[in-house]
């Protein structure tokens, strides 16, 4: 395939608002491939990246040095660039308007591999290499074509789709069944490699995935709890179940294989080098030649004991002097899941299963240590471990279903959450998606921000829907340090996954996921959250930010629709209880 005729594709995507268009084009686009390989790479390319997430390929391309390519690219001065840049907000844009040349009729593979080589490029004078490599890129390229590969370059593609609407792509284009959709999904939950997924498509055909596995080295994506109003709530679903502390850390997954060691955060990030402790750890206590365990990992006070708050934990992950902070913040791995062992696929083993090969590995130590599991089906049992975790300091508990298999990428009542409460009430955050934000008025008006517009994810539509307007909860310097990261992602229009009534000042792509409190959970005829075609959606009274920009969060990690409906019930019970 042409470059060209992907840079159709992408232009027909970016005019499109409608979901179902979308799965059109792209089931086009995925039909058109020629091979495997190609195929494997129309999908990366689809996410706005080279390969899969948790490799952690990045082109180190950023508006300064785009700006640079542009210039040796095309001939002309920094100042024009600049000043179109300031008009456009868009880099793709301003390449596109400057180039006067036809192109080389470049295929897909070999742009991709171009920006692949360029990703490569390491050590000293690197930066004038990459620049060099993508003027050279770029002048064999139509204006069209230079639109979309700059995009690519810097992360932000802009297309207005994520993966579920990828793999439904997929599904139309070899047959649009639900249950090949089905499958493909949970074969993507399974390896967290999309491109892998319309790979072995390809390859194989749609019944191979049925006889998708687990690698060791490619995460698995994690299962998720939904939230409970009570204990009673946790015995009622689950009857009798284990009850696990719940703490504030960072979700870990560990993969072992003979000496080697890889660790992943929730949005299938690899962190090993960050966390040489864990991997040393892994090799001393984990017992087992293969092995996929999950946990949460948290820093602590080696002096007392008590573990930090994920604000503190989370500056355990750098990617310079981990030396030193791993002397400064020591961590501790508390496991709590084993997904497979030498061969065996234990994730789609119950609960107990699981539970009994992960003792059975695990060797006691310092590092690595298995979380404290009560069996019950008492009420009153239950209230007491949580008041004993919210004690300790803790966010609160977990209920796991006793007889159910790890459902990998899932968000089910399997698991249920019952976080710390306040006078009778529930109190729990709210992982919002940064969508927008306002210039503001006095004192912020100066800074150029004075609130947010934040929205919760829609997973079945695949879109972010507005639930709040947020200006408290943080400094006068993070707010000033914010708005420099959210106008690296300035978009000159609302972006085509966001459903939205109000118009902010500065469109920005989603992707920070900010930590938010409220004091209740409202109807709204101005937020979009929830509406599902009526005149009322739900909203966030009195909300303030706890936690600035999650790193362990992708956008679509974010609280769901369905998850707001579900706290607004709890809040409507509590209030009947109180």
């Amino acid at each position: 395939m042409r470059l060209s005729q992907l840079a159709d594709y992408f232009e027909q995507l970016e005019s499109l608002t409608s979901r179902d268009a979308m799965v059109g084009v792209l089931a086009d686009l995925f039909a058109a491939s020629e091979s495997s390989e190609e195929m494997q790479k129309l999908v990366y390319l689809c996410e706005g990246r080279l390969r899969p997430a948790y490799e952690s390929v990045e082109l180190g391309i950023n508006e300064q040095l785009a700006a640079q390519a542009i210039v040796e690219a095309t001939g002309n001065e920094v100042r024009k660039i600049k000043e179109l840049y300031k008009a456009i907000g868009d880099y793709g844009s301003v390449v596109e308007r400057l180039i006067t040349w036809s192109g080389e009729g470049l295929t897909v593979t070999e742009a991709y591999e171009a920006l692949l080589d360029l990703a490569s490029i390491t050590g000293k004078g690197s930066i004038d290499a990459k620049v060099s490599g993508l003027a050279r890129l770029i002048k064999k390229l139509s204006s069209k074509e230079a639109r979309y590969l700059l995009r690519v370059a810097l992360g932000r593609l802009r297309l207005g789709i994520g993966d579920p609407t990828i793999m439904t792509g997929l599904a139309v284009a070899y047959g649009n069944s639900e249950s090949l959709r089905s499958q493909i999904e949970n074969a993507y939950n399974l390896c967290g490699d999309l491109g892998m997924v319309a790979y072995v498509l390809h390859v194989e055909g749609p019944e191979a995935l049925s006889r998708f596995h687990v690698r060791v080295g490619k995460p698995v994506r994690v299962q998720l709890a939904e939230r409970a109003a009570s204990a009673e709530e946790i015995v009622a679903r689950l009857g009798k179940c284990a009850v696990e502390p719940k703490y504030d850390g960072m979700r870990t997954q560990v993969h072992k294989q003979g000496n080697n060691v890889y660790i992943f955060t929730r949005n299938l990030e690899n962190i090993t080098a960050m966390f040489p402790d864990v991997v040393e750890a892994t090799n001393r206590q984990i017992k087992a030649r293969e092995a996929i365990i999950e946990g949460e990992a948290i820093s602590y006070d080696p002096e007392t004991g008590e573990f930090h708050p994920f604000q503190v934990t989370v500056k355990r992950k750098r990617k310079h002097m981990v030396e030193q902070a791993e002397r400064e913040l020591p961590l501790k791995l508390m496991v709590f899941d084993c997904l497979y062992v030498n061969g065996a696929e234990t994730l789609y083993e119950p609960y107990q299963e699981r539970r009994k090969r992960l003792q059975e590995i695990t060797s006691p130590d310092e590092t690595i240590e298995i979380t404290q599991a009560v069996i019950t089906d008492n009420a009153q049992e239950i209230r007491t471990f949580f008041d004993a975790m919210i004690t300790a300091g803790l966010e609160g508990i977990i209920a796991k279903a006793l007889d159910r298999p790890y459902m990998a990428g899932r968000r089910t009542f399997d698991w249920l959450k019952l976080k710390r409460s306040y006078q009778g009430k529930l109190e729990d955050t709210i992982d919002c998606v940064i969508v927008g934000y306002f210039t503001g008025k006095g004192k912020r008006a100066q800074w150029g921000i004075g609130s947010l517009l934040c929205a919760v994810y829609n997973e079945k539509a695949d879109r972010f829907e507005t639930v709040s307007k947020v200006a408290s909860g943080l400094t006068d310097e993070e707010w000033q340090h914010l708005k420099k990261r959210l106008d690296e992602l300035r978009l000159p229009e609302k972006p085509v996954r966001v459903d939205s009534l109000y118009d902010p000042d500065v469109w920005v792509q989603p992707r920070y996921v900010i930590e938010v409190l409220a004091d209740e959970i409202t109807r709204s005829p101005t937020h979009t959250a929830g509406r599902d075609g009526g005149t009322t959606g739900y909203a966030l009274r009195f909300p303030r930010i706890v936690k600035a920009i999650r790193a362990d969060r992708t956008p679509e990690d974010a609280t769901t629709v369905e998850e707001i409906k579900r706290l607004y019930e709890l809040q409507r019970v509590s209030k009947v209880t109180d």
